[in-house]
């Protein structure tokens, strides 16, 4: 289930949690995040590739690039026995910001979008369905647990893809990793 856990940006210890989908998009919201939840129903295997994950969501891919004039869509996909899951952890983990918007689509697992915003941490924990679009210059970072489990769907209007402005801020070691406030520590 997705979960929205709100934190003061200085106070790591003391936060409310929100379940409910409609609390969850209208505080996103507040902050200029749209989440939203899709059907992540195509049929695919385990061990589907790039192209069979962007074949079987290619309605919803045209509709997105056609609203937003994507020029790149990519699928992102790490699983618990990738080689390099550590170092690929280690990439999204450090506070940083986006010339260009972010939007994924998660089309199975989870990760946790950590949004920093007017003295406010956001933790979003977003799972199979779950869409999430994070405006261009907020500050954030992203946590897929230390044994990752998640394919995305990333879409990018300039051709470079990501792209990471790191703010050289240390704000992201305060707070829970996505295995602390999953469970799975």
């Amino acid at each position: 289930m997705s979960r929205l856990t709100i934190f003061q940006d200085t106070n790591p210890n003391s936060h409310e949690d929100f379940t409910e989908y409609q609390e969850i998009t209208d505080r996103l919201s507040a902050i200029g995040v749209q989440f939203e939840q899709w059907q992540a129903d195509q049929p695919l295997s385990a061990n589907a590739d790039q192209l069979a994950i962007l074949d079987a969501y290619k309605e919803d891919i045209e509709r997105l690039n056609n609203a937003h004039g994507f020029t790149t869509v990519d699928v992102v996909a790490l699983g618990p026995d990738h080689p390099q899951k550590a170092e690929m952890r280690a990439k999204f983990l450090d506070e940083h910001t986006h010339d260009d918007f972010e939007i994924r689509f998660f089309v199975d697992g989870s990760g946790i979008f950590y949004i920093h915003k007017n003295d406010h941490v956001y933790a979003v924990l977003c799972e199979k369905g779950d869409l999430i679009s994070v405006p261009a210059n907020t500050t954030h970072w992203f946590d897929m647990g230390e044994q990752p489990e998640f394919k995305c769907i990333r879409f990018f209007t300039t051709p470079e893809g990501w792209v990471g402005n790191f703010t050289g801020s240390k704000i992201a070691g305060q707070f829970p990793t996505f295995d602390q406030l999953t469970g799975h520590a």
